[in-house]
This record gives C-alpha cells, sequence and structure tokens, in this order.
C-alpha cells in the first residue's frame, strides 16, 4: 500500500534550525493535501501547518513567520523548514498526506519524530 517515512529531527539550540522531511511511497497517483502536526509533551496534536497543494499554506499562530511548509510532487515528499526554534517547539512531529491513489483517495500518517529544543 503506502509507506510514510519521516527524517530530519533531533536536538537544537534556542534559534537554531531544523528541516523535517516526510517521503509517501507505494501506490501514489498525486498529493492532494500535505500537512505537519506537533504533540508537545503531555498535551494533545495541535496543527502547525498544512497546504492543499496548489494553494496558499496555513500555520498555527505559534509558528508564523518561523516555519514553511513546501512539497514535491514529483517525489511524494514534504517538508517543513524551522527558524528560530524556540523551546515551546518541542514536541513530537507527524505528517500527514492525503493521496489520490489509483481507485480511492486515503489519508496516511507518519510514525513521528522528536525535535527537541532545550531551554
Amino acid at each position: 500500500q503506502v509507506q510514510v517515512a519521516e527524517s530530519g529531527g533531533g536536538l537544537v539550540e534556542p534559534g537554531g534550525s531544523l528541516r523535517l522531511s516526510c517521503a509517501a511511497s507505494g501506490s501514489i497517483d498525486s498529493i492532494i493535501y500535505m500537512g505537519w502536526f506537533r504533540r508537545p509533551p503531555g498535551k494533545q496534536r495541535e496543527l502547525v501547518a498544512e497546504m492543499d497543494v496548489g494553494d496558499t499554506p496555513n500555520y498555527s499562530e505559534s509558528v508564523k513567520g518561523r516555519f514553511a511548509i513546501s512539497g514535491d510532487n514529483a517525489k511524494n515528499t514534504m517538508y517543513l523548514q524551522m527558524n528560530n526554534l524556540k523551546p515551546e517547539d518541542t514536541a513530537t512531529y507527524l505528517c500527514n498526506f492525503l493521496l489520490r491513489q489509483p481507485r480511492s483517495t486515503g489519508t496516511f500518517w507518519g510514525q513521528g519524530i522528536q525535535v527537541t529544543v532545550p531551554s
């Protein structure tokens, strides 16, 4: 079917940058929607950034101006460029695709990747 793999997380000092990648592989015709979510320690999952392909990205207020979502349809991959990272950005980051497949559409999640910004 479809596999989703995230990469690029880690430990970064405040003010630093990271770039997360999320690649989908398998039975895929095209990407319809891509989104990044995060789950801070002890909190519920929240939206970070999202984009319908060909449309304007949407960002949470807490990351607007610091993070940027982008995608490469040819590679079935999305990215999250994170700049000026803050301790409150510490979370498990999850990517989400809505994909057009040969005979259907489907939503798929990555396994989650840790980003830690120490205070």
